[in-house]
């Protein structure tokens, strides 16, 4: 039987109540994602036409009078208001089967990632809803992933899937949300997959920050959760400063480059230019992909630009292809983390995406995945998000190695990335 937080979440969201109630009363699943997102359409006025969406968009500049002067003004909100519980019947309803199968007769991982950030923005709107006014004020947008971590590596296609989340932590403009996806198999739910999204809202036109409803612990187990996100918020920072954007590697890490570079030189001819392939090996230049996407309107979101989740699945489908051609064999995700979107995709674009292995270790492979808007009437190109995926083979995998400074740095990344995936964190 669904949570008794349905029957709450149904007076203030009818569609979802639809979505587990039957023509005899009885609770059933929804048949897929498509009432979520239909739900995030009615709460910002977005329609489903492309002429008038434009049009509904340039209606919610009206709604600036509405938006809240401070974060005191906003009623505190408790971790169990924002509570969604979300039916994929893959099982009970095998006509939406196909949108989810790849050919490896599992589920598309990157069809998850789009259900996910669909489901993160849902439950946002749902901790700042305001019962009085019938559109949201706030553009509520995906800031980051904070991580994905799996439990199962195959995702079953014939068996219903549900998932739940709420918001863990609050600051005056960003949420963080908690999502677990659960699978059934002989009648009980287990838990497939664990994901920390953190969002932003941000005003009717998507241009300025926007403050959101504080929220309120009730309990021990939620301020661990709360302290948590706080953390979680800490990390990231110390993520960025220690960046090696911004900052040297560190002695472990320079030694780890030499080592690397003295592996490579024929000593033969004692010359720092000599350079060989050590045995099973490749260079890190030969295991790089790239793709291009035109971003049609069908791919927008409600803000009428490109819808994140699109850009995640578009992503995790090269890294996946990268580590599927570099090792020869299938492989499996088991951590997706610090997807930092940087830049919204507009309308219209020229999406470019280049993946590579940048680091390996027996039979784990980390790939990074950049992607980019190129503009072909300035030749200017404008980073939009980079995108961090760890895979696990059947069989270990060559070695990649590094011939340049800046590989060495990606090497380097990739390697802080899979430590961390390891250890169940994010990358320092």
């Amino acid at each position: 039987m669904l949570s008794r937080r349905w029957f709450s979440l149904s007076k203030s969201f009818p569609i979802l109540a639809r979505m587990v109630t039957s023509t005899t009363g009885e609770f059933q699943a929804s048949p897929n994602m498509e009432d979520v997102r239909e739900k995030l359409r009615e709460i910002v006025g977005a329609s489903t036409n492309w002429r008038d969406h434009v049009q509904a968009m340039n209606e919610r500049k009206a709604l600036h009078t509405l938006l809240a002067k401070s974060q005191a003004d906003l009623p505190p909100r408790k971790m169990r208001d924002s509570y969604i519980e979300v039916i994929l019947p893959l099982g009970s309803q095998p006509e939406i089967r196909e949108k989810y199968l790849n050919v490896h007769n599992s589920v598309r991982f990157g069809r998850i990632l789009e259900d996910l950030d669909s489901l993160g923005v849902l439950i946002c709107y749902t901790h700042t809803k305001h019962e009085a006014v019938q559109r949201s004020p706030l553009s509520i947008v995906t800031a980051l992933v904070d991580k994905i971590g799996l439990w199962k590596h195959e995702i079953h296609p014939d068996c219903d899937i549900k998932f739940v989340g709420n918001v863990s932590w609050v600051g005056r403009t960003s949420m963080e949300v908690k999502m677990h996806m659960l699978q059934l198999h002989e009648g009980v739910y287990s838990p497939v997959l664990d994901a920390t999204f953190v969002m932003v809202a941000r005003d009717p036109e998507n241009k300025r920050p926007a403050f959101v409803n504080p929220l309120i612990i009730e309990s021990p187990e939620e301020k661990k959760i709360f302290k948590e996100g706080e953390m979680n918020k800490i990390r990231r920072i110390d993520s960025s400063r220690a960046s090696l954007l911004k900052m040297a590697p560190t002695a472990e890490e320079r030694n780890i480059v030499h080592n690397l570079f003295l592996n490579t030189l024929d000593t033969r001819t004692m010359s720092f230019r000599s350079r060989m392939l050590p045995p099973n090996s490749v260079w890190m230049q030969d295991a790089a992909l790239k793709g291009l996407e035109i971003c049609h309107p069908q791919e927008r979101n409600i803000f009428n630009r490109i819808f994140g989740g699109f850009l995640m699945r578009k992503a995790y489908e090269l890294g996946w292809a990268c580590a599927y051609s570099y090792a020869n064999s299938r492989p499996y995700v088991v951590a997706v983390d610090d997807i930092m979107f940087q830049k919204p995709v507009e309308i219209g674009s020229l999406l470019l995406l280049s993946s590579r292995v940048c680091y390996t270790e027996k039979n784990y492979i980390q790939a990074r995945v950049h992607s980019e808007v190129y503009d072909p009437n300035t030749r200017v190109h404008q980073t939009t998000n980079v995108f961090h995926f760890t895979f696990m083979l059947e069989k270990e995998v060559p070695d990649i190695v590094p011939k340049t400074y800046g590989e060495s740095m990606l090497y380097l990344d990739g390697k802080r990335h899979f430590d961390a995936a390891m250890n169940g964190n994010t990358a320092p």
